[in-house]
């Protein structure tokens, strides 16, 4: 037999590589309800929130646009085409509003700032972590948390719905030009279908969504930043991980938020018929 060939891990190794995604677990949710207790009882001061909300809400502008114009675009061409042949393209304007509203608005705007914005606040914290600046915080008595934390919690949780809104605006704007323009659908039927199918409680759930998004993003990529290796090295790997553990978290939440809505909707209203 070859000599190099590898032997069963220690039960001690078999025992780690188990406990510590677990033990990680705890520790962001530990950080979650300590960050979430800090921001709830004491208001950020304007100098720390100003700044943070123009990075989050102003800077993140012209890529949630682009976005939301583009996810219109999209939905048109990708169900038109189906729609046509089953003769119900006049219903098209339903299915890309409600698809925006409800689902790939809000998800897709949160996946974006998770990029743009958890990133960049997870490679700031841990650029801070590096230097020491958090250590020389706690050593003035200043808490970490709520100068670092909470204003960029804060932010997340009030910009992001607002920034799903926009999304959502100017997809639903760029879904009717194309669709009327470039497809031929009837502007009277496209704006008819759509608010006999998209309710209120629709937009609701998207921006509910939204708001539970803006925290995960918020407090992943702070816990992240905070706890960041040493080096370059490690403010990189921390910036890599807030990203693909926000992304894992939208996706989890999306999916347990859709579970509970869904049926909501009908416990409320019985009967209803939705698209």
């Amino acid at each position: 037999m070859d000599g190099t060939a590898s032997h069963p891990l220690p039960l001690a190794a078999r025992f780690d590589r188990l406990a510590r995604p677990v033990a990680d677990l705890g520790e962001l949710t530990l950080f979650a309800l300590r960050s979430f207790r800090t921001t709830l009882s004491t208001r950020p001061r304007s100098d720390l929130l100003w700044p943070v909300l123009y990075q989050v809400g102003v800077r993140s502008l012209p890529v949630i646009l682009i976005t939301g114009g583009f996810i219109g675009m999209v939905l048109a061409v990708q169900t038109y085409d189906q729609l046509r042949m089953m003769r119900m393209e006049t219903t098209l304007g339903s299915v890309i509003n409600i698809s925006l509203v409800k689902e790939l608005g809000p998800v897709l705007a949160a996946l974006m700032l998770a990029g743009r914005v958890g990133s960049a606040m997870a490679a700031e914290l841990g650029t801070m972590k590096v230097t020491e600046q958090i250590d020389a915080l706690d050593a003035l008595g200043a808490d970490p948390v709520q100068v670092l934390v909470a204003p960029r919690l804060l932010a997340c949780v009030l910009l992001i719905p607002v920034l799903t809104l926009m999304a959502d605006a100017i997809g639903i704007a760029s879904g009717y030009v194309f669709s009327t323009r470039a497809l031929g659908i009837d502007a009277y039927h496209y704006w008819h279908n759509s608010a006999e199918y998209v309710t209120a409680y629709d937009v609701f759930s998207g921006v509910l969504k939204s708001l539970f998004f803006g925290g995960a993003i918020a407090v992943i990529a702070c816990q992240r930043g905070m706890h960041s290796g040493a080096g370059a090295e490690g403010v990189g790997r921390a910036a890599t991980e807030a990203f693909v553990q926000s992304f894992i978290a939208i996706l989890l939440i999306d999916f347990l938020l859709g579970m509970v809505l869904s049926p909501l909707y009908y416990m409320i209203w019985p009967g209803s018929v939705s698209l």
